[in-house]
């Protein structure tokens, strides 16, 4: 059984301002079933926050740390947790 949960992730390096949120929401919608969203924050990371199964969230966490993204990853902290719930789509903040 694929369990529903709760992926948060902050990703440093040069995230803003090069479509990293854009393309964050196109992977999360092109793996499917995964809710939540992308965010600057105001130090210049990015945080992401997907609920769905943890497969879908591992296949975008995957995504985040790997070497398709726009700008530069320097590195990816996550966290995992139980959903919230709240979000109808992925959407961009």
């Amino acid at each position: 059984m694929n369990e529903r949960v709760r992926l948060t992730a902050w990703v440093r390096g040069r995230v803003q301002g090069v479509g990293f949120r854009w393309f964050t929401r196109a992977n999360a919608l092109r793996i499917g079933g995964l809710a939540g969203f992308a965010s600057n924050l105001s130090d210049g990371r990015v945080q992401v926050v997907a609920e769905g199964e943890r497969t879908n969230c591992e296949q975008l966490l995957d995504w985040l740390r790997g070497d398709d993204t726009p700008g530069r990853v320097d590195g990816v902290t996550e966290i995992w947790d139980t959903p919230r719930g709240g979000y109808e789509t992925f959407e961009i903040r």
